[in-house]
């Protein structure tokens, strides 16, 4: 067999207005290249899953970062600190996008790198995801789990977010992978049919895989939406997409 290890640290990145943010990096051991992938945490927060996912990829043959949108939140159990941070209304879309910027160049920097970036998010990260990559150039491929909020009516509308990411969608910058839980409702189905409508029109390249049976977070093993079978096929397309469109 092959000998694998990987190499996992945390690291500091100058964010949106050059505030200091941290981030958890993973990739494989040699000198690569590997193809990047940035991974836009959920609103659960910053917490052991993302870190479990970014090692996830290092362990297929990527180089991964997710960077902490809720770092000027402050300190403590991630939980808590993402309770705040719902409290306060999250975080806003141009912070979000700032701070990734910080997490794609790390990436971009990096000599292990074949120049190739994905970017991945769950829930609101899914939305984040959307946001970033129809606001930015340069991105080779997305990926949104189940993102809510990327159909957004007046009345949910916010100074944080102002626009709906639906709308941005003739500004999308790469291929897209999404999948959805048909028993979400956040985004529902019929968000979903919405969504892929306006996809059509503005004629991009996408997939949509929908997963009966399963709802919202159908990948979180942690929690009791887990479903297994929905979760390994994701994950199977997950992969397939991200090696074909980011490999050298």
């Amino acid at each position: 067999m092959a000998y694998e290890s990987m190499i996992c640290e945390t690291v500091a990145l100058r964010g949106h207005n050059g505030d200091r943010i941290t981030a958890y990096t993973a990739r494989p051991m040699g000198p690569g290249p590997f193809p990047g992938v940035v991974l836009i945490h959920h609103l659960p927060g910053w917490g052991e899953f993302y870190r479990e996912m970014t090692r996830k990829f290092a362990h297929h043959g990527f180089a991964a970062i997710s960077h902490n949108l809720y770092e000027r939140a402050g300190e403590g159990d991630p939980d808590d600190v993402a309770a705040k941070v719902r409290a306060e209304g999250g975080v806003s879309d141009e912070q979000m996008a700032g701070d990734t910027d910080a997490a794609v160049a790390f990436l971009r920097d990096q000599a292990y790198t074949n120049g190739k970036i994905g970017v991945i998010g769950s829930c609101s990260g899914g939305r984040h995801t959307y946001f970033y990559v129809c606001t930015r150039t340069g991105i080779d491929a997305a990926v949104d789990l189940w993102g809510g909020r990327v159909v957004m009516g007046k009345d949910e509308l916010t100074a944080k977010q102002p626009v709906a990411p639906i709308d941005l969608t003739p500004s999308l910058c790469c291929p897209l992978l999404g999948l959805f839980g048909n028993d979400d409702r956040a985004p529902s189905p019929e968000q979903v049919n919405q969504h892929e409508e306006a996809l059509k029109k503005a004629g991009k390249t996408y997939e949509f895989h929908r997963y009966d049976g399963a709802g919202h977070g159908f990948f979180y093993h942690h929690r009791p939406l887990y479903r297994v079978e929905q979760a390994m096929d994701g994950w199977q397309k997950v992969f397939a997409f991200f090696n074909k469109h980011l490999a050298a």
